[in-house]
């Protein structure tokens, strides 16, 4: 193993998963550790209801993320989350629409097929969630959330070309099953601004992840049932010492699936598990640094 292990040193990337889990000196530009993101907000009214919220209880949320695609909001609904994130300083994440789950195939929905994950089948495909960043920032949101390298990479070629501004952002979702130091090279390589890794990423895996590259992690704090239900509260002071600069997705076992429906009663319920967090963060780490209210870039 001792050569392959120096030949990755060689290229820059880490010899193995860092056991002794070093601390992490990566910033935000901002000097900042850790920011909040709540996923799975899909419509106007529970994101309303989740910055409500989170102003009664004294928190500061940074992200707040789309997962049901941009193709399943109307104009006037992304128009009103784009004042909502103005309004209470936060970034909107818009999910690209067409994805494995409602293409015309039914193979992702098979045992073996699920291994596609959410990536995208045919060229139309591509075409088609082009189509949705450019209505997305014809309306004001410049943040997206992407499921497909080959369209990752598409929408940075957009933005180099001037098609597209050159604010906008784009992050790749868990749904891709990235979980390397090496997968989020290429990710970073081809113009992914973070990434979020599979769900069940272990500590020393996350810090050899940090290692290996520079843009943001966003790591479920919590999960789904239909990922696994997990929580890991506990473990998010050290995330955050080995990962940062780190997203800390939160809120997500209010839900059945990434796709859930939340009404204004779970982003309210999502605004506590922010709570619960930032109560970890305060007693197991309080020197942590979190990015202030508006700083989003």
């Amino acid at each position: 193993m001792e050569k392959s292990r120096e030949f990755l040193k060689k290229i820059g990337m880490p010899i193995g998963d860092a056991y002794s889990l070093p601390s992490s000196e990566k910033r935000f530009r901002d000097g900042a550790q850790y920011r909040f993101e709540v996923p799975g907000i899909q419509g106007p009214g529970s994101m309303k209801a989740l910055l409500e919220e989170t102003e009664r209880l004294g928190l500061t949320i940074h992200r707040v993320t789309q997962t049901k695609g941009i193709m399943m909001l109307t104009d006037e609904e992304i128009l009103k989350m784009v004042d909502l994130a103005s309004q209470y300083q936060v970034e909107l994440v818009l999910a690209v629409g067409p994805r494995a789950t409602t293409d015309t195939s039914a193979s992702v929905n098979t045992p073996e097929g699920q291994r596609m994950g959410y990536r995208l089948r045919g060229q139309e495909q591509i075409v088609r969630a082009m189509e949705e960043i450019r209505r997305a920032v014809a309306l004001g949101c410049h943040s997206f959330l992407v499921y497909d390298e080959g369209s990752l990479w598409v929408f940075n070629e957009m933005r180099k070309a001037g098609e597209i501004p050159e604010s906008c952002k784009f992050k790749i979702s868990a749904h891709a099953g990235h979980g390397n130091p090496c997968s989020g090279k290429v990710l970073e390589m081809i113009g992914a601004d973070s990434m979020n890794p599979v769900r069940d990423i272990q500590m020393q895996m996350l810090a050899s992840l940090r290692q290996g590259i520079d843009i943001p992690i966003d790591v479920h704090t919590e999960n789904p049932a239909s990922t696994g239900g997990f929580i890991r509260h506990y473990e998010v002071p050290e995330m955050i010492r080995v990962a940062s600069p780190i997203y800390l997705k939160t809120g997500g076992s209010v839900a059945k699936n990434h796709s859930w429906d939340t009404s204004d009663a779970d982003a309210r319920q999502r605004a506590k598990q922010v709570s619960l967090v930032k109560r970890m963060i305060d007693t197991y780490y309080p020197e942590a640094i979190a990015s202030a209210k508006g700083s989003i870039k």
